[in-house]
Protein backbone atom coordinates (compact mmCIF):
# COMPACT_ATOMS: atom_id res chain seq x y z
CA UNK A 1 0.00 0.00 0.00
CA UNK A 2 1.29 3.44 -0.97
CA UNK A 3 1.26 6.96 0.66
CA UNK A 4 -2.01 7.93 -2.04
CA UNK A 5 -4.49 4.84 -0.30
CA UNK A 6 -3.23 6.10 3.32
CA UNK A 7 -5.74 8.37 5.45
CA UNK A 8 -4.28 12.22 5.78
CA UNK A 9 -4.85 13.49 9.42
CA UNK A 10 -5.01 16.76 10.72
CA UNK A 11 -5.09 18.04 14.10
CA UNK A 12 -6.69 21.36 15.37
CA UNK A 13 -4.16 22.35 18.41
CA UNK A 14 -5.95 25.55 18.89
CA UNK A 15 -9.62 23.44 18.97
CA UNK A 16 -8.25 20.39 21.06
CA UNK A 17 -9.76 20.76 24.87
CA UNK A 18 -7.24 18.13 26.11
CA UNK A 19 -9.72 15.16 26.90
CA UNK A 20 -7.21 12.40 25.88
CA UNK A 21 -9.82 10.58 23.98
CA UNK A 22 -7.18 10.22 20.74
CA UNK A 23 -4.30 8.83 22.97
CA UNK A 24 -6.47 6.10 24.43
CA UNK A 25 -7.99 5.23 21.30
CA UNK A 26 -4.99 5.17 19.02
CA UNK A 27 -1.80 5.36 21.09
CA UNK A 28 0.34 4.17 18.22
CA UNK A 29 -0.93 8.05 16.64
CA UNK A 30 -2.00 10.45 18.82
CA UNK A 31 0.01 11.46 21.99
CA UNK A 32 -0.95 14.33 24.09
CA UNK A 33 1.90 17.20 25.33
CA UNK A 34 3.04 18.33 28.88
CA UNK A 35 -0.58 20.90 28.45
CA UNK A 36 -2.86 17.88 27.59
CA UNK A 37 -3.11 19.02 23.97
CA UNK A 38 -3.06 16.42 21.21
CA UNK A 39 0.06 15.51 19.36
CA UNK A 40 0.24 13.82 15.82
CA UNK A 41 2.72 10.87 16.84
CA UNK A 42 3.40 9.25 13.31
CA UNK A 43 0.83 10.47 10.14
CA UNK A 44 2.31 7.38 8.71
CA UNK A 45 0.70 4.87 10.55
CA UNK A 46 -2.38 5.98 9.95
CA UNK A 47 -2.95 3.22 7.17
CA UNK A 48 -2.08 0.50 10.01
CA UNK A 49 -4.40 1.74 12.67
CA UNK A 50 -7.29 2.97 10.20
CA UNK A 51 -10.24 2.42 12.25
CA UNK A 52 -8.62 3.41 15.63
CA UNK A 53 -7.54 6.66 14.27
CA UNK A 54 -11.37 6.98 12.35
CA UNK A 55 -12.82 5.85 16.07
CA UNK A 56 -10.51 8.67 17.89
CA UNK A 57 -11.72 11.33 15.73
CA UNK A 58 -15.08 10.37 16.46
CA UNK A 59 -14.91 10.48 19.90
CA UNK A 60 -12.98 14.02 19.70
CA UNK A 61 -14.92 15.61 22.06
CA UNK A 62 -13.61 19.27 20.23
CA UNK A 63 -13.79 17.67 16.84
CA UNK A 64 -9.84 18.53 16.74
CA UNK A 65 -8.63 15.31 14.84
CA UNK A 66 -9.76 15.26 11.02
CA UNK A 67 -9.21 12.26 9.03
CA UNK A 68 -9.54 12.22 5.04
CA UNK A 69 -9.86 9.03 3.14
CA UNK A 70 -8.49 8.31 -0.28
CA UNK A 71 -10.58 9.09 -3.08
CA UNK A 72 -12.76 11.97 -1.60
CA UNK A 73 -14.20 9.96 1.17
CA UNK A 74 -16.17 12.13 3.82
CA UNK A 75 -14.09 13.81 6.10
CA UNK A 76 -14.55 12.21 9.52
CA UNK A 77 -14.75 14.66 12.36
CA UNK A 78 -17.29 15.40 15.19
CA UNK A 79 -18.30 19.16 14.97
Amino acid sequence: MDAKDSPRLSVDRGRCQGAGMCALTAPAVFDQDDDGLVVLLAAAQATAHRQSVRTAAQVCPSGAITVREPGGSAVTERH
